[in-house]
């Protein structure tokens, strides 16, 4: 029953600094931004009335046109003459769109603009967001062994104790997926992008590995983009092994965590050795596992037979 309680005492100690955090977002960003958008309101309505000042242009007409364009503009479709040529629904664009659909990134530009599109776009979904978080599992459970485990192996190995080894290895990892995956990336869209800044760019990259997907910031939307399609191909590319390596980083965490003891403390589920052991075996195997053919039921690891996170002791 202490159990039990202690359970429930933390997770509404989690959700009430749940709430806490929400509040504070709330605040920070209506402080920051509000400004910003008060003076860009009073900005536009100079502009309109000084528009409507030098044409015989009624408000209400200019209220009409407004309206279908931004309603247009939504779905991907400018007025500009310098865009209109290009289709949003070519083969690299509605590629990079399925793409965004199925890694839940979602930047919303474009959308579907028919019924039968939303239909497609549930449906097609509904199946791809599952299997591209299969292929994704089983791709990082790849990634275990060369990335995870041996490093952190090879460290012991060192001298260093398990705790530090674990936690040395998860700060290595950590800088090169920041350089690798978001400041490299981010100053080759501040160079391709023409109106992105560096922070932009990073902005970019970070909203988009966590499948935050504001939309805010499109690749490859601006009108005249050269190589196109390739461009698309490749930030598709990057995506999904970006999202991979994001995944590795929270499972990497995750173990950390448990070597420490944090799970624990606050109640989370386990690394298991059981589930240890699958990090280093394929989702999809070719045959028999050969941990399943005269598996000694008691018999202890040896602690240097294999790099291996059952070699940490978590005592």
């Amino acid at each position: 029953m202490h159990s039990v309680g202690r359970s429930w005492l933390l997770l509404t100690g989690f959700i009430l600094f749940y709430i806490i955090y929400l509040l504070f977002g709330a605040l920070a960003f209506s402080s920051i931004e509000r400004p910003m958008e008060d003076k860009l309101r009073h900005d536009i309505e100079r502009l309109k009335e000084e528009f409507l000042n030098q044409s015989c242009v009624s408000a209400a007409s200019l209220e009409l046109f407004l309206n279908k364009v931004l309603t247009a503009n939504k779905y991907g479709v400018s007025v500009l003459h310098n865009s209109s040529a290009r289709s949003n629904w070519d083969l690299a664009s509605s590629m990079f769109f399925a793409n965004t659909l199925v890694t839940t990134v979602g930047y919303g530009h474009p959308t579907p603009l028919s019924d039968a599109g939303k239909a497609f776009s549930i449906v097609y979904a509904l199946i791809g967001v599952p299997f591209t978080m299969l292929v994704l599992t089983a791709c990082v459970q790849r990634c275990m062994q060369p990335l995870v485990l041996a490093p952190v192996n090879l460290l012991q190995r060192s001298g260093l104790k398990p705790r530090p080894a674990t936690v040395l290895h998860f700060i290595l990892l950590l800088i090169v997926v920041v350089l690798c995956f978001f400041l490299a990336p981010a100053a080759v869209f501040n160079v391709v992008e023409a109106s992105w800044s560096f922070l932009d760019g990073v902005y970019f990259c970070f909203i988009s590995l966590c499948t935050i997907g504001l939309g805010d910031f499109v690749p490859a939307a601006q009108p005249g983009q050269q190589y196109r399609a390739l461009y698309q191909l490749a930030v598709m590319v990057y995506l999904f092994v970006g999202l991979m390596m994001m995944y590795l980083l929270l499972r990497t965490f995750h173990k950390m965590a448990d070597v420490h003891g944090l799970t624990t403390l606050l109640q989370l589920p386990r690394c298991e050795e059981s589930v240890l052991e699958e990090d280093t075996e394929p989702i999809v195997n070719n045959g028999p596992s050969p941990r399943l053919k005269d598996k000694p039921a008691s018999k202890p690891l040896d602690p240097g037979s294999q790099p291996s996170y059952n070699s940490i002791n978590k005592g």
